[in-house]
Formats: structure tokens, sequence, C-alpha cells
């Protein structure tokens, strides 16, 4: 097919409807194109449970194949499974998913050998240039002169493996433990994971099943994990996990049913991560994570490093610090000790390891790391994005107590809140983050500020 790459080729990854904006023939091509811009002689590439996603990884195999790639098929996996199987066997890698996107949505996530992500300014143009090319024109008859081979092989054991030689859980009293799994890619690697654990383990919507007739697979909106919090209520639960899609994301529910911002995990599981390593170490938190965060850090002995949002700005920090630890307000939890990649998986491990390791519940332990008032994100859509970015400057530009940076849209603080306002890349939207020190701060600077985006 002739594809609109514009609209399928994102800053990090390949994602659009299956087969309205692409299909078989243009994933094998994409195949090929990865080949020829890694210049690699292996490659691994795994999928999740979305129907179109079997034969999007096996036409891209053949892509790769065809071009000299011996290539290594690991089946059903998490997203961060395939980032283990890259990091690893040191190959590059493709992992065939939408994330959380609705079913009809499939994508590839590629990175390089050692989990390094592949993104607009590390191939993925160079990548984007060649499928046009060869879907308008047809590729380059010129084949290897020997085809690459094509072999399948299990990690899941393996990964499961290496992330419980990263977490000492080997005397955390047994903990009941809920998890949705959102009919994703959870389903299929919290049972290995958690298999010898003392975990009492109560699943939801383990069954993997690409169309999500439960509810979707993105536990970042809050209808989606009400099940979850009824569940672990219900159940008398020490606390819930929800994984999204492709299960690199988690997050977690207290004793009480209420939701954790995943700043207080970033902040718990950096304490953690400081520890391990003597005290010392620099930790990535993007600028819409809590205050509390860069003081947990500073705390336990470490130095925060602040930057955009985005896994690509995240992960090179990571090796331009040599970051023992990473965390965005997303739930996107990256480890140095993983490849700089992200594990949903490996912070669930830690949060099992901090609450199994003494007696309070969960809300009270994490009372140390959640200790602002947040809003979350809250998106409106805006016919001139740029316009009224300038407009909460001026409102706010002759306050004295008021500081301005523009590393990532545009970020107020004052002693007693901030805000963050950033425009969507791919949308008429601008979103809004408030932090402030109590909630009736919190709500008088939301208000306004929203009433300066919504004028």
């Amino acid at each position: 097919m002739v594809a609109d790459l514009s609209q399928l080729v994102k800053a990090y990854d390949v994602r659009g409807v299956v087969p309205d904006q692409w299909d078989e023939s243009l994933s094998e091509l994409f195949g090929a194109a990865f080949v020829q811009v890694t210049d690699a002689d292996a490659i691994v590439i795994g999928h999740d449970m979305r129907p179109s996603s079997p034969g999007l990884a096996a036409a891209f195999a053949r892509g790769a194949a065809a071009r000299g790639a011996d290539v290594t098929l690991i089946g059903l996996c998490s997203t961060d499974q395939l980032y283990y199987a890259s990091g690893a066997l040191d190959l590059p890698g493709a992992m065939f998913t939408a994330s959380h996107n609705p079913a009809q949505y499939n994508g590839i996530k590629m990175c390089r050998a050692g989990a390094a992500p592949v993104g607009q300014d590390t191939g993925l143009t160079q990548i984007r240039t060649l499928v046009e090319d060869w879907s308008t024109n047809g590729a380059p008859q010129q084949a290897a002169a020997t085809p690459g081979t094509i072999t399948e092989r299990d990690t899941l054991t393996d990964y499961a493996a290496h992330l419980l030689g990263l977490v000492d859980l080997s005397t955390i009293r047994p903990l009941k433990v809920v998890v949705d799994a959102g009919n994703g890619m959870g389903g299929h690697t919290v049972p290995t994971v958690f298999a010898d654990l003392p975990v009492d383990l109560i699943p939801m919507y383990f069954e993997l099943d690409g169309t999500f007739p439960n509810h979707e697979a993105n536990p970042l909106d809050p209808k989606n994990i009400v099940d979850l919090q009824a569940r672990v209520l219900a159940e008398g639960a020490d606390l819930g996990l929800a994984f999204d899609g492709d299960a690199d994301r988690c997050f977690v529910v207290d004793e009480r049913g209420t939701g954790v911002s995943p700043s207080a995990i970033t902040a718990l599981v950096a304490a953690r991560e400081l520890a391990r390593n003597g005290g010392k170490g620099t930790v990535i938190h993007n600028l819409i994570t809590s205050w509390s965060v860069p003081e947990v850090i500073r705390e336990n002995g470490g130095t925060p490093v602040r930057t955009r949002v985005g896994h690509s700005f995240i992960k090179a920090e990571m090796a331009e610090h040599g970051a023992i630890f990473g965390g965005e307000h997303s739930a996107h939890y990256y480890f140095r000790d993983f490849w700089n990649a992200d594990t949903g998986m490996l912070a669930a491990l830690h949060v099992l390891a901090a609450l199994g390791g003494q007696e309070t519940p969960l809300s009270e332990l994490l009372a140390q790391y959640d200790r602002y008032a947040g809003s979350g994100e809250i998106n409106s859509t805006v016919a001139n994005q740029a316009d009224r970015l300038t407009a909460i400057r001026a409102a706010y530009g002759n306050r004295d107590d008021i500081t301005f940076d523009e590393l990532d849209g545009l970020t107020a603080t004052s002693k007693d809140w901030w805000f963050n306002v950033r425009a969507s890349n791919t949308e008429p939207l601008l979103r809004l983050n408030v932090e402030a020190r109590d909630e009736t701060t919190l709500t008088a600077v939301r208000d306004e500020v929203l009433t300066l985006i919504r004028t």
C-alpha cells in the first residue's frame, strides 16, 4: 500500500489504524528499512496480544531477513520484555504494540542494541524516508546474497529472573495483591514474575484479548481503575496494581482503594535505588513530577536532574549522566540496570519489597513521598496554542514572586505552587499540571490558569 506516513510515524514510534493506515505489506518495508538504517546483521522481534500483531510482526521479520538479518522471534511479550531481550542479546529490537490505544490500532516501538531508543533524531526519520520511497516506487530488488534466518526463542523466564535479581524480595511478609492486566500483556508476564513470591495474587482480566472487552488498557484514565479499586476493597488486599496494554507502565492503588500518584512511586523507588547504590547517584525526573521527587532524591544523598516530558529525553539524560533511575508522572520508570529502559514491572517489585519489608499499610508508607496537592494533567482544546501561552505569561509576568522557565512549555513557580502548560504536538490541546502546598491554593491556581487557557 502507499501510505501517508505523516500520520503513521510519530516522534518515538510507528502507530496507526490497521488496515486503514498500514498493513502487513507496509510492515515488511519497515523491517527492511530498519535493518538498512541500523546496519544490523541480527534483530529480535516481539508482539502484544492485538489480533493484527502476529501478522505484522511476521511481515516485519520477512523484510528484515530479506535484507540479510537473522531474526529472533520471541512471540507474545510485554514491551519491557522486548527491551530485556534487546539488552540481554545485544540486538536491535522491534515491539509490535499500540500500548493503550483502542483495538484497531497497532504500532512498532524500535530500539537499537542494548535497548537504546530509535526516535526521530536517532533513525526513525531515515526509516520513514525509505518506507515512503519504497511504498511509492517499489522496494529495490537487490536482496541480500544470503537471506537471514528466522528462529523462535522464549525469553519470559529469563526476563523474570533478571528483574527478580534486581530487588530483594526474600524476606518480605505475605501480601495480598490484586492485579488488573486489562486483558493486556500483564496477563502474560505477571504469573511468571510473581510465581515464587509470598504473594496471594488475585488476577483481574488476565485473558489476553486485544479487543479489550472490559475496559481500555490505559490506567492513567481514572475510569479504567474503578474495577481494581473496588476489588482491592472487597478483598481486603494490601494493594492493587494496574498495567497498561503492553505492560510497560504500572499504576498502584493503596489498601484504601485510592490511586497512588506516580510521583510518589518515583520518589519511593528513587530512595530505594539510591540505597542500593550507597546513597549516591543521579536520578532523572521530568518537570511535571511533584516537588517531592527532587526533595526525596536530595534527602537520600542523590542528585536530581530535571528534564522534558518524554521517554527519549529521559533516556538521553539517563545515558548522559550515568543516572541510576528515572521517573515520569505518566508512570514510566527507567533503570540503569535495565539498559536505561522503562519497566513498570520492576517498579512494581520495588513497591512490593518496600511494603513487605515493614508492617504499616501502603498509604502510611507512601505519605512521606506524597507531600503536596496535585491537579493531575488537565487537557483543554484551544484554537491557538501560542496565543494562550502568551496570555498566561502576560497575566503572571509582573509578579516579583514568580519565576518562569520554558524547558518544556511554560512553567511558573512561586513559593507555594507551580504550574506547567505544554502544547500537544499532535492535537490542538494545552496540557495543564498544577501543584500546591495545600488543596485550597491548588484549586485557586488551577481555576485561574484554566480560565486563561479557555478564554
